[in-house]
């Protein structure tokens, strides 16, 4: 028994040590990139949306993960911010402003914003937080029907920005899935690189234990107040996504209940995880459609059913299932080797 737990150990490590070789990641990094360059030019028109809304809101999920999952705060409306962005880039649109321009100020107002709500905030804890963060979209959806010479009222408003240049030879759909793949990819990985480095250790600290990071000069306020931000940025991403694919925005778009769904979409794909928000911005899109040929009279209900199973099996959300294998694979009985089975040479003689 013994013996084939060692093999069964000795074969993962021999894997994981492959598999940190650099070019190994090389490899794989180039087999990726190569694969979303080909993808939208084989996949027809409704997977290619489909994909591309999965980007768009697996960014959304990037950003509360780096306030939740990564710093510990309690935040409800990040779709506020996602909401914001796509506001900005629809008014920047119809103003015939510079895309990148456009593209720039999505970023920065929700940030700003972000960082003028997180300076009050981010001194109060537990639920007296979470209620601040509750009234964002609370607040928002009447605020942009009230402003209507912005936001187009409560019809909402359209910005077509996004169509294939002629150049290119491509359709409307796999132009912005490109765009979707490049803005999205760049995102992931400076959130990536920020998680992984000194700021991300800082963030760890903090949500460990606030009076150990105080007691090691890790300042919690000035952390709380830096995740929340780059938080609110990367939902004004993900709300230039949002134009950039959907073309349309209303104030449905702040609703109070996609924000639930995106912290819901968090945990399913893994708090504190980069790849469990792109699993994260896959549950989100896909889980309403299937539910919806099942049964669109109890869509909300099979939605709260397979929540709970995951969460029951899976408590660290889908991204856990390879560790899990694994764990249970090591633990399992080993079957019956041939060494088991008695040699010519233990038989009695006559």
């Amino acid at each position: 028994m013994s013996t084939t737990t060692d093999l069964n150990r000795t074969s993962t490590a021999g894997a994981s040590g492959f598999f940190a070789k650099p070019w190994v990641q090389w490899a794989g990094v180039a087999l990726i990139v190569v694969l979303l360059l080909v993808l939208p030019l084989l996949l027809p028109e409704f997977a290619n949306q489909t994909i591309a809304r999965i980007g768009v809101f697996a960014v959304a999920v990037l950003g509360l993960n780096v306030v939740m999952g990564y710093t510990g705060q309690v935040s409800l409306g990040q779709i506020f911010f996602v909401g914001l962005g796509a506001y900005v880039t629809a008014y920047g649109v119809n103003e015939d402003w510079n895309v990148v321009l456009v593209f720039v100020l999505a970023c920065i107002v929700p940030a700003v914003v972000g960082l003028l709500i997180a300076l009050a905030a981010a001194r109060l804890g537990g639920l007296a937080i979470a209620m601040v963060t509750i009234a964002l979209p609370i607040v928002g959806v009447p605020l942009a029907k009230r402003l209507s010479e912005f936001t187009g009222g409560s019809q909402g408003t359209s910005a077509r920005f996004t169509d294939a240049p002629e150049w290119t030879g491509l359709y409307d759909d796999q132009w912005q899935l490109y765009l979707v793949f490049l803005i999205g990819g760049i995102t992931f990985l400076l959130t990536r690189n920020l998680v992984h480095g000194k700021y991300g250790r800082a963030f760890a600290i903090v949500k460990g234990n606030e009076a150990v990071a105080s007691s090691m000069g890790v300042s919690p306020y000035r952390y709380k107040v830096l995740a929340f931000t780059i938080a609110s940025l990367i939902g004004g991403v993900s709300g230039f996504l949002y134009m950039v694919v959907v073309q349309y925005t209303s104030p449905e778009t702040l609703h109070f209940g996609h924000s639930i769904e995106l912290l819901a979409s968090m945990v399913i794909g893994g708090a504190g995880s980069i790849f469990g928000s792109l699993l994260g911005g896959a549950w989100y899109v896909l889980v309403p459609q299937i539910t919806n040929i099942i049964d669109p009279n109890i869509t909300a209900v099979l939605q709260g059913a397979i929540l709970l199973v995951v969460l029951f099996v899976l408590p660290g959300g889908l991204v856990s299932l390879p560790r899990l294998w694994r764990r249970r694979r090591a633990s399992s009985p080993p079957t019956r080797s041939s060494d088991a089975t008695p040699s010519s040479d233990a038989t009695p003689s006559s």
